[in-house]
């Protein structure tokens, strides 16, 4: 059986032998311009016969592109759909160019999924510790361009970014007021109520303005503001630095002839210690408010009493620790959240994990900071 079909820019000569396949024998040009009715009069030929299989004579095409090699691709799947057997002949080598990169034999191949073995705890404890290594190494080296740049901007004062560090004092200090002075007052207000509970069966409500005033400006008050100051700006550090880490901002920087980290690093750390131990002084203010309200209104304390116990409380040696302290804890939440945003690569997604990782680590390194003083003071004590 012969079947003839004849297109202005192409020919097609469908034979059947005598193993119940087809041969289409195609003359002229398989392009863009006759992709689309070559298929649909090829798909009719193809539509009610029974294939074993299906062989396409490339000899007499002229030319043929990637529209051409996709009628190809829909008539081998087409055969194999029917478990058919297919295969062209006779191609020049132009067209087997073409259709080189198809790798036709491999479209109807079926695919074999590998499932991937989770990797060993040996595996990943190496892995776990290559990268602490990798990061611990980073993280001395840029301790090391810290100092270096701090100890460049103090030879050279007008090499600091004075209105950069003033603007970061803005957002790290002005603008957590509100945040730290509400905090700081319901923790005092709670502390005193709580204490109160207890104190009151003895007679000695006097000595919870003692209690919160201790517990606040030595302990308390200096852990909440840098806690605080680690959600607020220790983060948004690491995510300004990521950003331009990502979007290649500090790489035009060196490229310029900037040192990133004192034109980034440099201004948020000097204005982080220098207003935590400020805004630590007005957490303890705010604290001992909320503790006077509880002593005034619910343990019959003159408000005169009650700011006499705790200023005979409190020594200067007091305040000057928790302003030792709140500098320290900002050093560490400026140094962290700068170095988790150097640390970034990749993508957005690296940003939100440098993010994350800035807050719990500049956490974690307050905690262990103020185990290392409360050790401290009781030896010296």
């Amino acid at each position: 059986m012969t079947i003839n079909k004849n297109l202005p820019s192409y020919q097609c000569v469908a034979t059947e032998n005598d193993e119940g396949g087809i041969t289409f024998h195609l003359k002229g040009r398989m392009d863009v311009t006759n992709a689309a009715p070559m298929m649909k009069e090829l798909r009719t030929l193809l539509e009610d016969s029974p294939l074993s299989s299906l062989i396409v004579d490339l000899e007499k095409i002229s030319y043929l592109d990637d529209f051409g090699a996709l009628v190809l691709v829909e008539l081998q799947q087409m055969i194999a759909s029917r478990r058919g057997h297919f295969s062209f002949i006779n191609a020049s080598d132009k067209v087997r160019k073409t259709l080189s990169p198809l790798n036709l034999s491999s479209l109807t191949e079926p695919v074999t999924l590998v499932k991937k073995r989770p990797p060993g705890i040996f595996i990943r404890l190496g892995e776990a510790t290559i990268k602490n290594a990798s990061d611990l190494k980073y993280m001395i080296s840029f301790m090391g361009a810290v100092c270096i740049s701090f100890f460049y901007v103090l030879t050279h004062p007008k090499s600091l970014r004075t209105d950069d560090t003033l603007a970061y004092m803005q957002k790290t200090g002005v603008d957590a007021l509100p945040i730290v002075g509400l905090i700081s007052f319901l923790m005092g207000l709670i502390m005193a109520f709580m204490s109160s509970i207890q104190l009151r069966q003895f007679g000695a409500n006097i000595l919870v303005a003692s209690l919160v005033g201790l517990a606040m400006v030595r302990e308390l008050g200096p852990i909440m503001t840098a806690i605080i100051v680690a959600g607020r700006s220790g983060s948004a550090y690491a995510a300004e630095i990521g950003t331009m880490k990502i979007s290649e901002e500090i790489d035009a920087l060196f490229t310029m002839g900037f040192d990133p980290v004192r034109f980034l690093a440099i201004p948020k750390i000097i204005a982080t210690v220098i207003v935590v131990p400020l805004l630590t002084l007005f957490s303890n203010i705010f604290a001992i408010t909320g503790g006077l309200i509880v002593g005034v209104f619910m343990l019959d304390l003159t408000a005169d009493a009650y700011i006499a116990q705790t200023l005979k409380t409190l020594t200067l040696f007091d305040l000057l620790w928790g302003f030792l302290k709140s500098g320290v804890f900002a050093l560490l939440v400026s140094w962290t959240g700068c170095l988790r945003g150097f640390q970034v690569s990749g993508g957005a997604a690296s940003v939100g994990q440098a993010t994350t990782s800035a807050v719990v680590s500049g956490i974690f390194l307050i905690i262990l900071s103020n185990s290392i003083f409360a050790v401290l003071l009781q030896y010296w004590g």
